[in-house]
């Protein structure tokens, strides 16, 4: 094995692929497991640099973090890099009762380490941007600050309504959180304000990141100089932010060109997003040719009734793909359309949303599942945070390795399983947000 530089837990799946592009494609070698690694397993890839769990802790209340993280946090530390981190969405989305990252950062610490987290968010590469404690993320319409963000100040699980990210986690620990800010970092101060901050009991400190010279001071602070671990907690630009400070170093080399991503003739897709974003996506594929098979999404409140539509959305797919059509099958087409009628269902079912969520991203995933054994086609795109775990999970997948970019965030990568039917697909989990108008298009085409 290689040097161990560094180790993550990802609470959703598209998340820490977005961690495993930016490292694999600096010339990091890395790769992303599902669970915490036996040893045979990380045997099976002895030139690692680092290492990722992808988890579902974004969707999960802080019960089932306190019976899941600490053998996860365990196995990174086994891992013996200098920096963990605890990877969050790049729009913080979280709330005391879901997706909770102070109670992660609660567990995480005690068992990780360090004087102090790092809490980096910022990452101009994928357009968020922290000033003054601040998050601000873009879209195709402009930036937007995060309690006025047309898709995340009215997200269906956790809307943001706080852009500060230290009142937003303060919500969620006890820990003293404090702020390298964007006035130290452009002065000069940043080291006598990170003293400060210590001295004075912060315990998280955020780092403001507008641009690439505060992304590389950023990481200067990240990687510490050897003086202790690291329990970073961040978006990916906790891995651009240490890309940068490493190039600056001479440690890594200024460029590094990634695989080229090859078109495909053929592609299927699943989309489990509520996301306006993605819904925008699915219509463009659609404008180019490609079938959508509306699957419905309140059937899932019953086992029956969703097992006989995921059946009838798998037939409908054979159909479609035996006609060399590229095939998309979506339980959502943007938050109007669909979160009232599920929620509604839901409700009247008695159902809790995880289990109904759970169901959904298992049946978007035994689709993949079949179609890839029965079609051997190549390439599939699983769009949707939660659905992406949930899915990957109902694959049987052991591991994912990053195969070229695609759209910053969601690169396509390939799949590692025991089930031979399924090793060698490859994927791209897609975040509801991510990616341009004709990221379907793209990839199936390339770039």
């Amino acid at each position: 094995m290689a040097d161990p530089l560094l180790a993550f837990y990802g609470d959703d799946f598209t998340g820490s692929s977005a961690v495993m592009e930016v490292l694999s494609f600096a010339g990091i070698p890395t790769v992303m497991f599902l669970k915490p690694p036996s040893a045979e397993e990380l045997a099976a890839f002895p030139d690692l640099s680092a290492m990722g769990i992808a988890g579902v802790a974004r969707s999960r209340d802080p019960g089932w973090m306190e019976d899941n993280l600490p053998q996860a946090f365990a196995a990174l530390a086994d891992f013996g890099a200098p920096i963990v981190h605890y990877k969050v969405c790049s729009t913080f989305d979280s709330s005391p009762g879901c997706g909770s990252i102070g109670k992660a950062i609660d567990i995480g610490a005690p068992i990780l380490g360090g004087a102090w987290h790092p809490l980096i968010i910022g990452a101009p590469a994928i357009r968020r941007y922290q000033a003054f404690g601040n998050l601000f993320a873009g879209t195709d319409d402009g930036v937007y600050r995060l309690d006025r963000h047309p898709v995340m100040s009215r997200h269906p699980a956790t809307p943001m309504d706080e852009a500060d990210l230290r009142l937003h986690l303060s919500r969620q620990t006890d820990r003293r959180i404090g702020l390298v800010d964007l006035a130290s970092l452009k002065t000069g101060q940043t080291d006598r304000m990170l003293a400060d901050q210590v001295e004075d009991g912060a315990e998280i400190i955020a780092i403001d990141v507008v641009d690439d010279a505060t992304l590389a001071e950023a990481g200067r602070l990240l990687w510490n100089e050897g003086r202790g671990p690291v329990f970073a907690i961040g978006s990916q630009g906790v891995e651009y932010a240490l890309v940068a400070h490493l190039r600056a170093l001479g440690e890594l080399p200024a460029t590094f060109e990634p695989p080229k991503l090859a078109a495909v003739d053929q592609i299927f897709c699943v989309s489990g997003s509520c996301s306006p974003i993605n819904s925008a996506q699915i219509a463009a594929a659609e404008a180019h040719g490609f079938e959508i098979i509306d699957l419905d999404a309140t059937c899932a409140v019953d086992v029956a009734e969703w097992d006989k539509a995921v059946e009838q959305a798998l037939q409908a797919l054979l159909q479609a793909l035996s006609a060399r059509r590229d095939v998309l099958v979506a339980t959502a087409r943007g938050p109007d359309a669909s979160t009232s009628p599920l929620k509604q269902a839901i409700s009247r079912s008695g159902s809790s949303a995880a289990e109904v969520n759970d169901r959904i991203g298992a049946g978007l995933g035994r689709l993949v599942a079949d179609i890839r054994s029965r079609t051997g086609l190549p390439r599939a795109v699983i769009a949707g945070g939660d659905t992406s775990g949930h899915a990957m999970t109902a694959l049987g997948v052991t591991a994912l390795s990053a195969l070229a970019p695609l759209a910053p965030g969601a690169p396509l990568c390939r799949v590692h399983s025991q089930n031979e039917a399924i090793d060698g697909l490859e994927v791209t989990l897609k975040g509801g947000q991510m990616g341009s108008r004709e990221f379907f298009i793209k990839a199936k085409t390339g770039l």
